[in-house]
């Protein structure tokens, strides 16, 4: 069967595997909008969430006595570092996981064994392009993961050495 019938008697292709075809009302003969689900947010609510848990854990950090030496430091198409901190000879990368809840899951659980890889790999690749900028010839690498909750009680929680 190649097409399917409307109740009013029009006509519509069948759908292919190659294909969408938009579902169509009968009272109406047009597309049905679709509501954007609110369980999958946005990716500009995704980056504006992602952005204010950098901005907690950074206000952690320097409350600390850290200075930023980069935000979201790109290495091509390999991977982007979040936080890139300095504290006396510690070069530290921070890996930012931000929640409004925890109905994906805990923040920490999101840094797989493979994302702890990735991380080591650009961790090492921003100390190469960038050994210039430190200010002591003998450095220590430190990778932590934030996990920061956002809500009506906002919490940063910090494991340094995470990876």
């Amino acid at each position: 069967n190649n097409s399917a019938t409307l109740k009013n008697g029009t006509n519509y292709p069948a759908p292919s595997s190659r294909r969408i075809t938009p579902r169509i009302t009968p009272q109406t003969n047009r597309p049905i909008r679709h509501q954007i689900s609110q369980v999958a947010p946005l990716p500009d609510q995704r980056q504006a969430l992602g952005r204010a848990g950098e901005d907690r854990a950074l206000a952690d950090y320097t409350s600390r006595g850290y200075e930023l030496l980069d935000r979201n430091w790109r290495d091509g198409k390999k991977g982007e570092l979040d936080l890139v901190l300095l504290h006396g000879a510690t070069v530290v990368v921070c890996e930012v996981k931000t929640r409004r809840s925890d109905s994906f899951g805990d923040a920490l659980e999101a840094v797989t064994v493979s994302k702890q890889l990735r991380l080591r790999r650009l961790a090492s690749a921003w100390l190469t392009a960038n050994r210039d900028r430190l200010p002591h010839r003998q450095i220590e690498l430190r990778i932590d993961v934030a996990a920061v909750r956002l809500g009506r009680n906002v919490t940063v929680e910090i494991v340094e050495g995470a990876c």
